[in-house]
């Protein structure tokens, strides 16, 4: 089993259990640096992903904001499963967009100017869903923009992170399917893959009590909007 994997699988585990993403959004860049191919990284961080997400779902589906599920699915997921097919020939780096974009997002609680223009962008829902499918599908940062526009609803900290679990997880699920239909071979052996997933499920269960279960829903959100700031930050140094 391959420790830089083991480790990355580790911290990105606990990063998704409390916000709902994290393993393809940090796991994703993380993999790359460490030499690993896109398409190979995909294959070890989506099954971690979707297992989580699965838990996270089963604890809090009566929180799940199902309408803006529906419009994910018929905005978003298409436009995933497409571009993931163009990835795979093409690579296009719109990281550094997607990190500004955040730090303007996680600014929203202290900047009434912020609040204002990020309101009047997710009135234009459909539209904004059909470009985090494109960034999703040719970048795996889709998780970034999905966070953006939940924590702009302004839901309380069940809802906010099951509505992301199970956007998440059906980004993930059809990214698995679309992958098994183009690609047949990987680095990773099907062994420690199960193993990953494992270990990313243990992760979440002590998260969960230890953590999650502590942070009540003011200090979520504050939270929330730090994680926003960093996932911005990181982003854009990355690009740089």
């Amino acid at each position: 089993m391959p420790v830089d994997i083991l480790l990355t699988v580790m911290v990105t585990s606990f990063i998704q259990s409390v916000f709902g993403v994290g393993v393809l959004l940090f796991g994703t860049p993380l993999l790359l640096l460490l030499g690993y191919d896109f398409i190979d990284a995909l294959i070890v961080l989506l099954p971690i992903s979707i297992a989580i997400n699965a838990l996270q779902i089963l604890k809090h589906y009566q929180y799940i904001d199902f309408g803006f599920y529906k419009n994910v699915l018929v905005f978003t997921i298409p436009l995933v499963v497409l571009f993931l097919f163009i990835v795979t020939t093409a690579k296009i780096n719109i990281g550094f967009l997607v990190g500004l974009f955040l730090i303007f997002v996680a600014l929203k609680n202290v900047s009434p100017a912020a609040e204002a223009a990020l309101g009047s962008l997710i009135k234009y829902e459909r539209i904004y869903l059909a470009v985090m499918g494109i960034v999703h599908g040719l970048t795996n940062l889709g998780g970034s923009l999905l966070t953006a526009i939940v924590h702009g609803k302004q839901y309380e900290k069940n809802r906010t992170r099951a509505t992301i679990a199970i956007c998440y997880a059906t980004f993930a699920l059809f990214q698995i399917i679309t992958l098994n239909l183009v690609q047949q071979s990987y680095a990773v052996s099907y062994a420690d893959n199960m193993a990953f997933m494992q270990i990313g499920m243990v992760v979440f269960l002590l998260t969960e009590e230890l953590v999650y279960s502590d942070i009540d829903n003011e200090k979520y959100s504050k939270i929330f909007a730090g994680f926003l700031l960093v996932s911005g930050l990181l982003l854009v140094m990355k690009s740089i």
